[in-house]
């Protein structure tokens, strides 16, 4: 019985402690003025620009990707 007594409050202790962290990190977020967020806003546009020259990478590095390519460059 003293096990499970234990283990509840070794759970609550621990949910209760993860909440206080959440908590703490959101209302500092909340805080941030402008140029925080024209920070922010600027490097997940940088991640998402990154996310889509990969992709375009990926797509034209097959042998298909390159005849279009020349297929479209021939054309002009």
């Amino acid at each position: 019985m003293v096990y499970l007594v234990l283990a509840a409050t070794v759970v609550v202790s621990v949910v209760t402690v993860a909440v206080a962290v959440l908590a703490g990190r959101q209302r500092r977020r909340m805080d941030s003025g402008p140029e925080a967020r024209r920070i922010e806003a600027t490097a997940s546009r940088g991640v998402r620009d990154a996310r889509r020259q990969a992709h375009a990478q990926q797509h034209f590095n097959d042998a298909g990707g390159l005849n279009a390519l020349r297929d479209r460059d021939s054309r002009s």
